[in-house]
């Protein structure tokens, strides 16, 4: 499902205008983002939780010059859905 396919889905289901269901999932996508990047987990009573993890330095290989290179610590988004949601997913 896209992006496009979720504003249509409320334009139907509730009889907005699409000019405004997109806004309004817009500014839902861009308040998530925002939130994350202030390192600020987002929680969805009954959805899932959009959480900010962090990932420990590691060493790696870089086997195209056979050097080994030091990843730095550093944040990436994740999405870990609500125990009723993931109840439903599993039937």
């Amino acid at each position: 499902m896209t992006k496009a396919d979720i504003v249509n889905e409320v334009t139907k289901r509730t009889g907005v205008d699409k000019v405004v269901a997109l806004n309004v999932v817009e500014a839902f996508m861009e308040t998530i983002r925002n939130s994350l990047s202030k390192e600020e987990n987002v929680y969805l009573r009954g959805f899932g939780s959009f959480v900010v993890k962090k990932r420990a330095e590691k060493t790696a290989r870089d086997i195209s010059k056979n050097i080994t290179i030091i990843i730095p610590e550093h944040n990436i988004p994740a999405f870990k859905p609500a125990k009723s949601f993931a109840e439903l997913l599993k039937k």
